[in-house]
């Protein structure tokens, strides 16, 4: 097993902390235009209203502030794991155009959107510019320490430091360096802290209830069209495989009692037989059984079981656990599957030769907690949740308790995919 998983993690560091920072320079400098432009054309069509051209603009324009919102939705959680839900009224397809204006006007969910572009051109602007500047920033201060300096009129200024000769050019280098720590560990924080403060405006007590019951409903219907397929899988291999060789075997049986008297060798032949039959419907039981609940789950745990899993990979593989208790048993179980199901896309299809899962339990008060489990690999990245994917399967599964999955994967990798379950560890 491999034991440089902390050396393989922070490699990967500058890379995040780079690309937090081109996200929040994109953010910054191609949204606030269409922020403007948004909330400009919203309010001059939302005034037209009663001399009835707003009747006919309105619905497109709160349409298209709704997509973009959307847009940022979907940005905050590819790439910060921020969910904000909506919870937009339904409308009916083929409602005429004042009666789709007046009932997005009565949407709360509509009012946020707008109330939230204003936020976006100002507070969003500088949250989101703000990674960018702390890592670039750094770079006219190592170029005025190079010479830049000579170039500057008198007065100039690089943060608090004024810049007169190559003594102060080298403080300003010195309070570039200074940046340049505090950037390694705060721009992707200062890029989350954006799309919470967008979490903040867009989403509501109500919107994130809708949410949490509409991916429920969801869940629960993929749980029971899973748990029946399961169960339709189970009897198919229990007919075909188990129960058929009990069967052989009952009839070979059967035929030694007929031949016990008369031919006792080919009575024993059939013994043996019977026999082999016996074991070879015990070992499918067991590995049915080990299908539905490993044995090794059920006795040891899920951290042991992990690491039973990572054994058995052709990868290199490190195990970290930090759990003081079991959860229950349904939540281990969904944890292990998933797992499972990540490592196997992780071979099959990453071409990593490293591998690092990582598992462990943060309380939030008594009764409560979330289980977080990381699955690192340094394969060539690429990996996606979409229909029909593994991943997808996976999100599915987790959801079901109420999960969630998160995965970062630029082309090239590594690949980051975080579970998170919320449970109490007995």
């Amino acid at each position: 097993m491999d034991t440089n998983t902390k050396t393989g993690r922070k490699s990967s560091r500058p890379k995040g902390v780079v690309l937090a920072a081109v996200r929040g320079l994109v953010l910054a400098v191609a949204m606030l235009p269409v922020s403007v432009l948004c909330f400009t054309l919203a309010l001059v069509s939302i005034a037209l209203i009663p001399i009835g051209v707003g009747i006919v603009t309105t619905p497109w324009i709160l349409g298209g502030v709704r997509d973009f919102a959307d847009v940022r939705r979907r940005l905050a959680a590819e790439w910060c794991s921020v969910r904000i839900p909506s919870a937009y009224q339904p409308m009916p397809p083929d409602a005429n155009p004042w009666a789709r204006t007046f009932g997005m006007l009565r949407d709360p969910q509509t009012w946020r959107d707008v109330l939230w572009l204003p936020v976006d051109m100002t507070a969003g602007f500088v949250t989101a510019l703000l990674p960018a500047v702390l890592l670039f920033y750094p770079l006219e201060g190592f170029a005025i320490a190079a010479g830049l300096w000579r170039v500057f009129p008198d007065g100039y200024w690089y943060g608090f430091v004024p810049v007169t000769g190559q003594a102060s050019a080298l403080g300003a280098a010195a309070l570039a360096l200074v940046l340049l720590f505090f950037a390694h560990f705060f721009t992707p924080r200062l890029l989350q802290a954006h799309f919470r403060l967008t979490r903040a405006v867009l989403a509501s007590d109500q919107g994130e209830l809708a949410e949490r019951v509409r991916v429920l409903t969801e869940t629960r219907r993929d749980a029971v069209d899973t748990s029946a397929a399961e169960l339709r899988r189970i009897e198919r291999d229990l007919h075909d495989g188990a129960q058929a060789r009990l069967v052989a075997m009952g009839m070979d049986l059967g035929t030694v009692e007929m031949l016990l008297d008369k031919d006792p060798e080919q009575a024993r032949l059939l013994l043996a037989q019977a026999r082999k039959s016996s074991a070879d419907a015990l070992a499918e039981l067991r590995d049915l059984v080990r299908g539905i609940h490993p044995p090794v789950l059920a006795e040891r745990g899920l951290g042991d079981a992990v690491r039973a899993l990572a054994l058995r990979l052709p990868v290199a593989t490190e195990v970290s656990v930090e759990l003081t208790g079991r959860a229950e048993a349904p939540v281990e179980s969904a944890a292990y599957f998933a797992v499972s199901e990540v490592l196997t896309n992780a071979v099959k299809h990453a071409d990593a030769d490293r591998i690092w899962i990582d598992l462990h339990h943060t309380a939030e008060g008594e009764g409560h907690g979330m289980l977080r489990i990381t699955v690192t690999d340094n394969g060539r990245g690429g990996a996606v949740i979409g229909a029909g994917s593994g991943l997808a399967g996976v999100e599915r599964r987790l959801g079901t308790f109420d999960g969630v999955l998160a995965v970062s994967s630029p082309a090239g990798g590594p690949t980051m995919v975080t579970m998170e379950l919320p449970c109490a560890l007995s």
